[in-house]
C-alpha cells in the first residue's frame, strides 16, 4: 500500500441534495479503493456541514438560510479543510466543477476538476441569456479561476469539451475526456429479492407509465414532460407518469392542475440505486426533455435496466444516447407525444432491448476511474 499514490477526492456536501454528483464522487472512490495491482487509491473527502444561520433564531425561518448555510460551507468551511490535506495525498480531484473554488487552496499541479456542464459559468459567457447580480457574477468567476488553475479539467461529454474550447474558458491541453458509468444496480436482470413494496406500490402493476427521473430546475423543461403525457392521456387514461426526484415548482403544480392529471402522478424521492433500478426495468418509457444537459445520466442508466428512451434532439443526448434512444425536438410536444406513443404500443420500435442494453454496456464507473486514474499518474 505504501507504493500507491494517494488520491483525495473532494466531494459535495451530501446536504446540497445532488445525487448524480454524489454518485460520481462515491462510484470513482470505490473504484480507487486500492485493489490489487492499483497503482493509485482514492479516499472519498468532505468537512462536515455546518448549520451556522440554520441555528439563528432570527434567522431560522427566513428563506434564504439555506442557501446563506451553503455559502458559508463551499467558500469558508471547505477552504480552510481543503487548505489542511497538500501532505497528506499526493493528488486532490474536485468531483463537482461548481466547487471548483478549491483549487486556490489546493497545490494545483497535483489537482483535477471534473466539468460536467457549464451552467454554473452561464453568466460570464452568455450574461444576455442569464442576468445576474454582481455579488452572484464574482462568485461564479471565483468558482471558474480556480477551475481554470487546474493541471486536469476531466470532461463527461464531447459536447463540454467543445463548449470549454469555444468560449476559450481552458486549454486544450489540459482537457481529458472521462464518461460517467452506470452503476451495478442498473441492469437489465430483476432482483433476486423481488421488487419493493414501496415501488410495487407506487407503479401501480399493469398500469403503463412514463418515468423522469432528475431535477427539476428549469433545464430540465418539466413542462414539456407534464403537457406530453396530458395529451398522450387523452388517448391511454390508464397512463401513470412517474416523476423520481426533484422538487416541483407552484409553476408546476398549477400547470398539473390546469392539465388535471393530479391523480395520475406519482412523486418517489429518496431512492436508493436499487429501488431506481426497480423503476426503470419497470417504466413502459423513460423520458429525458432538458434543453441543455453536461451528459445525461439518466439516459443510460435507463437503457441499462432495458428501458426504452425518448430524449430531446441535442448535440449532448445525441452522443450519449446513439442510435437506441428516439428523439424529438426541445418543446414540440405534439412530436414528444407522438413518439412517446410509439414506444407505448411497441417498446422495441426504435432499437431492441437487447440493443439498448449493449449500448449501455459501454459505459462503466471502472473505466471512467481508469482514465482518472492515469491521468494524475502522468502528472507525477
Amino acid at each position: 500500500m505504501s507504493n500507491l499514490s494517494r488520491l483525495a477526492i473532494l466531494a459535495d456536501f451530501k446536504e446540497e441534495g445532488w445525487p448524480s454528483m454524489d454518485l460520481v464522487a462515491e462510484m470513482l472512490a470505490d473504484q480507487t479503493a486500492g485493489f490489487d495491482g492499483a497503482a493509485i487509491v482514492g479516499t472519498l473527502l468532505q468537512p462536515q456541514y455546518r448549520k451556522l444561520f440554520g441555528r439563528l433564531p432570527g434567522l431560522r425561518r427566513h428563506p434564504a438560510v439555506n442557501n446563506l448555510d451553503r455559502f458559508y460551507n463551499r467558500f469558508a468551511i471547505y477552504p480552510l479543510f481543503a487548505r489542511q490535506l497538500s501532505a497528506d495525498f499526493d493528488f486532490f480531484h474536485v468531483a463537482d466543477h461548481s466547487y471548483g473554488g478549491l483549487l486556490h487552496y489546493l497545490p494545483t499541479k497535483r489537482s483535477g476538476v471534473y466539468c460536467h456542464d457549464l451552467d454554473a459559468f452561464k453568466c460570464l459567457i452568455e450574461p444576455e441569456a442569464e442576468s445576474r447580480p454582481l455579488w452572484f457574477r464574482k462568485m461564479a468567476r471565483h468558482i471558474l479561476s480556480g477551475m481554470q488553475k487546474a493541471a486536469i479539467v476531466f470532461h463527461n461529454s464531447m459536447t463540454v469539451r467543445r463548449s470549454l474550447l469555444n468560449y476559450g474558458l481552458v486549454e486544450a491541453s489540459k482537457l481529458v475526456h472521462a464518461p460517467l458509468g452506470v452503476a451495478t444496480e442498473f441492469t437489465g436482470a430483476a432482483s433476486s429479492s423481488g421488487i419493493s413494496t414501496r415501488i410495487d406500490a407506487a407503479l401501480i402493476s399493469g398500469f403503463p407509465s412514463i418515468v423522469h427521473v432528475g431535477s427539476c430546475i428549469p433545464r430540465k423543461r418539466i413542462d414539456v414532460l407534464l403537457e406530453t403525457f396530458a395529451l398522450i392521456r387523452q388517448t391511454n387514461p390508464s397512463l401513470k407518469l412517474i416523476k423520481v426526484g426533484g422538487t416541483l415548482t407552484a409553476e408546476h403544480q398549477l400547470q398539473i392542475k390546469r392539465l388535471g392529471i393530479e391523480s395520475s402522478i406519482q412523486h418517489l424521492e429518496g431512492l436508493s440505486r436499487k429501488e431506481l433500478a426497480e423503476v426503470y426495468r419497470a417504466a413502459t418509457v423513460v423520458l429525458v426533455p432538458s434543453e441543455a444537459e453536461g451528459f445525461g445520466l439518466p439516459v443510460i442508466e435507463a437503457l441499462a435496466c432495458g428501458a426504452p428512451v425518448i430524449a430531446s434532439d441535442i448535440p449532448v443526448l445525441r452522443e450519449v444516447g446513439g442510435d437506441v434512444v428516439g428523439y424529438a425536438p426541445v418543446g414540440a410536444i405534439e412530436q414528444w407525444a407522438s413518439l412517446t406513443s410509439r414506444l407505448l404500443d411497441n417498446q422495441d420500435a426504435i432499437a431492441s432491448r437487447e440493443r439498448r442494453l449493449a449500448h449501455a454496456a459501454q459505459y462503466t464507473w471502472s473505466r471512467h476511474a481508469e482514465i482518472i486514474a492515469q491521468a494524475y499518474l502522468q502528472l507525477a
